[in-house]
């Protein structure tokens, strides 16, 4: 695996850092050996994120984590609201390319189409990945109706907001179940999830809507039989109620025809993952989402909301445990 530090400035531990968050917890695709965040240098990334430490530490900037961590790549870790490279991060990502580092990104602003960071990459001779970029049109799938005819169980993990745990929560239930001795596979369909490395998914949200639902049963059914698994586990985005992220939960219900559903809910948030500043929208409850849920279910053969994750942000062990 490439040696990698994550750019995750001011934003590590919150939810703009959960692609550097979720890479932190668990990544096969990189060795993760340091992350760039100078309000948190000095401490541990594990201990940081769950109060454990995991030796991944976090240094002030590029010059340390060359100095310290010895990496090959460097990896954008913030999911910044539209998908924009933040502004004050250019001047460490084109520190990295003079360093002759890789850069990952899993942003809708593409390294690739920036012009001084394509010319310095070429002079440099280093790579610029944009994860999140989809495929050609000519060569995107359609819906075909694939899914509802696997012998597998197919299990979307969604929730009722964004950034609320469900690609986590759908890595965690794929490996239980591997643990268990039940075949079953993940599929991804956000930029973190194919950081981590997963073998299957694509980027949802970067597909342009009339290939949204087909691209993402073409890799479902891929999924399926190239591991012969008696569970693929979908993972979700965004929520179908959010006001800003309703397209992602509509395409991956239809394009997985759930044989269940999972949902994630965070019972002390008050209002949505999205702008607070200007769009302060109220979280809905655990009720209202399920209805709407198999609402939309209902006219693909139904699809029942079977649990239930609790992400305990801002919340007691006790106020867990009441709450469950």
């Amino acid at each position: 695996m490439e040696r990698a530090v994550i750019l995750c400035d001011g934003y590590f531990g919150q939810s703009t850092g959960k692609t550097a968050n979720g890479l932190v917890r668990y990544s096969k695709r990189y060795e993760i050996v340091g992350v760039i965040d100078h309000t948190k240098a000095g401490r541990d990334a594990g201990e940081v994120l769950d109060g454990k430490p995991n030796g991944i530490p976090i240094v002030a900037d590029l010059k340390q984590a060359v100095a310290r961590c010895r990496p090959e790549t460097l990896i954008i870790g913030v999911a910044t609201f539209g998908g924009y490279i933040p502004k004050e991060f250019r001047p460490t990502i084109r520190e990295a390319i003079e360093n002759r580092l890789n850069i990952v990104a899993g942003l809708h602003e593409y390294l690739n189409d920036d012009p001084e960071f394509a010319k310095l990459a070429e002079t440099h001779g280093v790579r610029l990945v944009d994860v999140r970029k989809p495929r050609p049109i000519r060569e995107s799938k359609q819906f075909s109706d694939l899914s509802r005819k696997l012998p597998c169980l197919r299990i979307p993990v969604v929730g009722t907001d964004g950034a609320i745990g469900k690609r986590t929560t759908a890595l965690l239930l794929t490996d239980a179940l591997s643990a268990a001795g039940v075949p079953a596979t993940f599929v991804a369909t956000g930029q973190t999830g194919l950081l981590q490395g997963s073998v299957y998914g694509v980027p949802l949200d970067s597909i342009k809507a009339d290939f949204m639902v087909g691209e993402l049963e073409s890799e479902i059914v891929r999924a399926y039989e190239e591991t012969q698994a008696r569970v693929v586990v979908v993972e979700g985005q965004g929520s179908i109620s959010h006001p800003a992220y309703v397209c992602g939960t509509r395409a991956i219900i239809n394009a997985s025809m759930p044989s269940a559903i999972l949902m994630m809910h965070a019972p002390a948030r008050k209002t949505r993952s999205f702008r607070r500043d200007v769009v302060a929208w109220p979280m809905p409850t655990v009720d209202e989402e399920i209805e709407w849920l198999q609402f939309f279910t209902r006219p693909i053969g139904g699809g029942k909301v079977i649990g239930i994750g609790i992400n305990h942000e801002n919340m007691t062990r006790d106020e867990v445990d009441a709450t469950v």
